[in-house]
């Protein structure tokens, strides 16, 4: 039985969710939660039972001192409520955790009973996957849904992805089944700089999140890490020709592919989301959002040239399940994502290309 004491009475209540393992390439999914957690002084309610759930060999506790006192913490899902004040105020329910090791119904049914508790109105799944995606280029961020109605209202993609999946798309479906609104979102991490963490995707996921739930987010010092992630990746990479003919092929493929978005329906989107943040100043939104015109060059390739990565690191795909240890995600452990092989940048739960998605 769920007991929600000293929970207030949430208004308009959204479930903000991401797991840290196989859907969460450059730890981006899982950072943006932590990032939400931080910034609205999230007060953590309840944690699932990690006995239930994970597997210790595969996520290990972790010993720590407290004034001389030892203690452990345990991997687990924890969820937290955060009230955004404002005009038009509303809670988040932020679930922020690890892909579980075994048990995935029963984790998402308690999941769910927590937000029927609650009367959560949606839940948004959070997701990172490893695609052909060039950094010098706005991260991709693709909106998918199992539920027709609100696809359609929403303005998103209803998933037609068949394969293996992750927790990310068990929940989905779940919410799906249960008749709770789900709506996934999903950024492409550039395979060959898989290695976390990554603050642009992260970056695009809250601005992608802000869109849907008409929240805006303060985003502290989240852009300026974008931007130097960028300048750093350039730096890493600027003495390696081949890779560099390899990005370019990236750019060309993608520029290519975003030609027919050039149209009066995308411009006019575009033109809305700017007048929706400029109280902020140029460059930025309210609360510090960072868009692609002004200060925000980060987003774009203003090279006018070659942009060099480092060398390609194809990653070993992890089983469907949980990754190595919690305390890290890597290539080996399965933090790259259900995209397959790094040549393919599909998700398990977005639509067949992210990049072809608007943001």
């Amino acid at each position: 039985m769920i007991e929600l004491e000293g929970v207030p009475e949430l208004i308009d209540p959204v479930m903000v969710a991401a797991f840290e393992g196989w859907n969460d390439a450059g730890d981006a999914a899982s950072t943006a939660v932590a990032h939400l957690d931080r910034e609205w002084k999230g007060e953590v309610f309840a944690a699932l039972d990690a006995e239930d759930y994970y597997d210790f060999q595969v996520n290990r506790p972790t010993v720590w001192l407290d004034g001389g006192v030892r203690k452990i913490t345990w991997p687990t899902t924890r969820l937290s409520v955060v009230r955004v004040g404002g005009e038009k105020p509303r809670d988040l329910v932020l679930v922020r955790g690890i892909e579980p090791s075994m048990r995935w119904r029963s984790f998402c049914n308690e999941l769910l009973g927590f937000a029927h508790e609650l009367g959560v109105e949606m839940v948004v799944i959070l997701g990172a996957l490893l695609g052909d995606t060039p950094h010098t280029r706005p991260v991709p961020v693709s909106g998918v849904t199992s539920d027709p109605d609100l696809a359609r209202t929403m303005d998103l993609e209803e998933t037609r992805y068949e394969g293996p999946t992750g927790i990310v798309g068990i929940l989905q479906e779940a919410c799906t089944h249960a008749g709770v609104p789900a709506v996934s979102l999903w950024a492409a991490v550039p395979h060959y700089v898989s290695q976390p963490p990554n603050p642009k995707a992260t970056l695009a996921l809250l601005n992608r999140l802000e869109d849907l739930i008409d929240l805006r987010i303060p985003l502290g010092e989240l852009a300026e890490d974008a931007r130097a992630w960028q300048l750093g990746v350039d730096q890493l990479a600027s003495e390696d020709s081949e890779v560099a003919e390899y990005v370019q092929t990236l750019e060309e493929a993608r520029d290519t592919a975003e030609l027919p978005e050039a149209s009066g329906e995308a411009i006019a989107r575009e033109f809305e989301r700017y007048l929706r943040r400029r109280d902020g100043g140029p460059g930025q939104g309210p609360g510090g959002h960072a868009t692609e015109g002004g200060d925000g060059s980060y987003l774009r390739d203003t090279s006018g040239g070659r942009t060099k990565p480092p060398k390609p690191q194809r990653a070993e795909h992890g089983s469907d399940g949980a990754e190595d240890d919690d305390s890290a995600t890597t290539e080996s452990s399965g933090s790259t994502g259900p995209s397959g092989p790094p040549e393919s940048s599909e998700s398990p739960d977005s639509p067949e290309s992210p990049e072809s998605s608007e943001d």
